[in-house]
């Protein structure tokens, strides 16, 4: 007999997770309390201009094929996706780097800035490819139940790369810094320093040099129309503008949950909202963690954004920029060890219109800028107008033309919307780092300990932070449902 489901919110990890129940027969209601599905993924529209709110990059094309492949699909049944070239350009203080579609362009790219340098590059994506497969194949399948999960023919024989890190075999191959900036990047998606980030997590690299950077058409809220269109083929009925005020405890077992004043049963109750909000939905003597516990926890930076219309077409710019014509390593300690606003801030910028002319109104440019800042810092408009002045005065030295005069509005997300939009711990954009001490395990669980029928998925448990992990959580708790829930 298939159980009722109340789930809540509905990002990547609670749609993935609804999709998978809903197959196995279960009855799921999905609970979000903003008034559009996506979570973090939600998309913004203005004067014709469409800015994904959250997410930008998709990585790992294979995760989202396999993800609808599991219920008879494909991406290409709900959306066109377009691989992109040049993948990216990196922007330093002297010149600029442009990372190819494939390998041999961008050795090509690293011979030019250090000779000799492509046979150590060849070198260490192969090595991330076999940390990729293991990873995904084998690793990052495991629900995080016991360290024995990580225990497989493969990273036994690898065992030294959990506890290398990413700085230190980058920089014993590439000397050169803005080839070791380029290679240290891709982990900040995970969450952490490349100096705090085990050389395993290298599959990153991987993920980018090897398997490319895409787009689809239209923005990445299109794969949340997908997912949304997928659960409610299956059976899954979503509610939107319904806050979730209380998950019910009766016997120490989930037993539903108060919803815009409403009280819901159900035989199982799934958070995929942040998970420190989500424990404080329970009575205190039901919280598996303590605040100080998530006090000491590393966590994901969280950001500053701009969205940003202009009423002209830039130039010298690709879809997807970064500005690294300052310290990395200096901005990464304003993250990391010491939080506090950045002096000179490293900076992404994101214009979809440049390859998807849907994004943006004829003649015009949709830029999505983005600086990543530690969680829980002071967040004012003041403070956002000062970094904004920063980075737009860099943009237009580093691309040589003048643009302030042609924007037609910008609109900022930081801090506090994190906090108020999504509940978001500290106002973390990226969930928990994927530190040694914070890896598969080690991460707060995807069962509660203390009440029964109780549930987690999302960038806080396992496997980590990322849209792919995401669908991957997604998935994972769906079977840990199925198994425990008799």
């Amino acid at each position: 007999m298939g159980k009722t489901i109340s789930i809540i919110g509905s990002g990547f990890s609670a749609l993935s997770a609804s999709c998978y129940l809903a197959q196995a027969g279960h009855d799921v209601s999905i609970y979000e309390k903003n008034g559009t599905v996506g979570g973090r993924a939600r998309q913004l529209e203005k004067d014709g201009f469409v800015f994904d709110i959250g997410p930008s990059w998709y990585w790992m094309p294979d995760i989202f094929e396999k993800f609808f492949n599991d219920f008879g699909k494909s991406t290409s049944d709900y959306y066109q996706l377009d691989k992109l070239s040049p993948a990216y350009k990196i922007f330093f203080s002297d010149e600029v780097i442009t990372i190819g579609d494939h390998m041999d362009q961008i050795c090509e790219e690293f011979e030019r800035i250090e000779s000799g340098s492509s046979k150590p590059l060849r070198k260490f994506i192969s090595q991330a490819q076999e940390h990729y497969d293991i990873a995904i194949n084998k690793v990052v399948l495991k629900p995080g139940i016991s360290p024995f999960e990580l225990v497989t023919k493969e990273t036994v024989t690898r065992v030294d790369r959990f506890f290398k890190t990413i700085s230190s075999e980058v920089r014993k191959n590439f000397k050169n810094p803005k080839l070791i900036s380029t290679l240290e990047f891709p982990v900040l998606f995970l969450g952490a320093k490349p100096s705090q980030t085990p050389s395993f997590y290298s599959f990153m690299n991987f993920a980018d040099f090897g398997l490319g950077t895409w787009h689809p058409k239209g923005g990445m809220y299109e794969i949340i129309k997908a997912m949304k269109a997928l659960a409610e083929s299956l059976g899954v009925r979503i509610n939107t503008d319904c806050n979730v005020e209380m998950i019910n405890v009766e016997n120490g077992k989930a037993s539903g949950i108060i919803a815009n004043g409403e009280n819901i049963k159900s035989d199982v109750v799934l958070s995929g909202a942040d998970y420190h909000h989500s424990e404080t939905l329970l009575d205190q003597k039901y919280r598996q963690y303590s605040e100080a516990y998530w006090e000491k926890r590393t966590f994901a930076p969280s950001s500053l954004l701009f969205y940003v219309g202009f009423d002209k077409k830039l130039k010298d710019i690709e879809h997807h920029n970064l500005f690294f014509d300052t310290n990395f390593e200096t901005h990464a300690e304003n993250i990391y060890d010491d939080p506090q606003w950045p002096e000179n801030p490293l900076f992404y910028v994101n214009f979809p219109s440049v390859t998807d002319k849907t994004m943006a109104p004829d003649g015009c440019e949709t830029g999505f800028f983005l600086i990543p800042i530690a969680p829980g810092l002071e967040d004012t408009p003041e403070l956002r107008e000062q970094y904004f002045d920063i980075i737009i005065s860099r943009f237009e030295n580093l691309t040589n033309q003048k643009v302030q005069s042609n924007i037609l509005f910008k609109e900022s997300f930081c801090v506090n919307d994190f906090v108020s939009e999504y509940n978001s711990y500290k106002g973390n954009a990226y969930g928990m780092a994927n530190t040694l001490m914070q890896t598969a395990f080690l991460r707060p669980k995807l069962k509660s300990k203390k009440v029964d029928s109780l549930y987690f998925t999302g960038q806080l448990t396992v496997p980590g932070p990322g849209v792919p992990p995401s669908l991957i959580s997604g998935k994972l708790v769906a079977e840990l449902i199925n198994k425990k829930e008799k």
